[in-house]
């Protein structure tokens, strides 16, 4: 359904540590990296339409919104743990621990709170 999604962030030094972290237990490619932008992903192409991509720009603080966030997949369990163990190793917070959620018998997932607030997720639908 996305084929990009953008976001900002007031610190991005402090957004590079923890999305490098994350993205990299998940292995999501880092593609590029300015001043002022972060990305990850891959940028779709007329030959590679399914790719998903995400920018991360420098900007204000966002504002608190509860319910508001964004989840990425995960192939396993275990990169669902990774996501969360390396997040808070670099300045995430917690905002729900790994483990099964009552959308469906399998949902395994973990939620984080990246340095500006933003709501982040992980989950991975397979059977264990």
């Amino acid at each position: 359904m996305l084929d990009h999604v953008s976001i900002t962030v007031s610190d991005i030094a402090a957004a590079e540590r923890f999305y490098d972290a994350i993205m990299n237990a998940l292995g999501v490619v880092k593609i590029g990296r300015r001043d002022d932008w972060l990305g990850y992903g891959e940028r779709s192409r007329s030959a590679y339409p399914d790719r998903v991509y995400i920018s991360i720009r420098k900007g204000a603080k966002p504002e608190d919104a509860a319910g508001r966030h964004w989840c990425f997949k995960a192939k396993w369990q275990t990169q669902v743990d990774a996501f969360w163990d390396a997040g808070l190793a670099a300045g995430g917070s917690d905002d729900g621990a790994p483990g099964l959620r009552n959308y469906h018998a399998s949902y395994y997932a973990a939620f984080l709170r990246d340095p500006d607030g933003n709501r982040i997720e992980a989950v991975c639908h397979a059977a264990i």
